[in-house]
């Protein structure tokens, strides 16, 4: 037992200890940054969306059928994670670019908020050019709501998405819930059905405009003919 007492003994230990938890650590980072760890989206049926509930944001609020923000011209939808969240907001002023040429094709612009807090939406406006809902039951959300928690902090992806915003001067809070994924919806007039569903993968993880341009002008507008069937 006399190498108990060579001092060279617990050094190489301390060393080995040591090494492992560096290629620990290594690893976990290296996970994080892949998508094995990130919960799946299920995608939502047409039915599904059409049910929920959403409410106005006036001093008497009124409740309706979110079928009804795209019953006659289909709608571009954007379930915001949260209005105070600088990536939010960078999301909300591209899509808000899109805006003359929605208007063009006759396909307005929508968000929904999951909360309504003090004066977050009314923050939130400037960057959002369409009208504000909220989802009280955060269905827009679903049908599985996804989170991501703290590691997100550590994907090199959401650093990236960081430092983007933040050059692009945008700023924010940290007000209200902003762990469950939002993402966006591009959805038929009537019947014709869900025509892009982007979902947030991580924070910062913004629709492709194009794609939503190119959905958009894929909405076949409802004629008096087409309502009365």
């Amino acid at each position: 037992m006399s190498f108990l007492q060579d001092p060279s003994f617990f050094t190489m230990g301390m060393w080995s200890i040591g090494a492992g938890a560096l290629g620990a650590a290594a690893l976990a980072l290296l996970l994080a940054n892949t998508d094995v760890f990130l919960s799946k989206p299920q995608k939502a049926a047409l039915e599904y969306l059409e049910d929920i509930d959403l409410k106005t944001l006036e001093k008497e609020p009124r409740t309706f059928k979110a079928k009804e923000l795209w019953g006659k011209n289909g709608a571009v939808i954007m379930a915001v994670r949260r209005p105070g969240c600088f990536l939010c907001r960078e999301e909300a002023a591209d899509l808000s670019s899109l805006k003359s040429t929605l208007d063009q094709l006759g396909v307005p612009l929508y968000a929904v908020v999951k909360e309504h807090i003090r004066t977050e939406v009314k923050d939130f406006q400037p960057y959002f050019k369409g009208e504000i809902f909220l989802d009280e039951k955060k269905k827009f959300y679903g049908p599985q709501r996804r989170k991501m928690m703290f590691m997100g902090f550590i994907r090199l992806g959401v650093w990236y998405n960081f430092f983007r915003a933040w050059n692009g001067g945008f700023s924010g809070n940290l007000e209200g819930e902003g762990f469950i994924l939002g993402g966006v919806f591009v959805v038929g007039s009537g019947k014709q059905g869900i025509l892009l569903e982007h979902r947030e993968k991580e924070f910062g993880d913004k629709v492709n405009l194009l794609s939503v341009l190119e959905a958009a002008k894929m909405i076949k507008p409802q004629t008096l003919a087409s309502e009365k069937k």
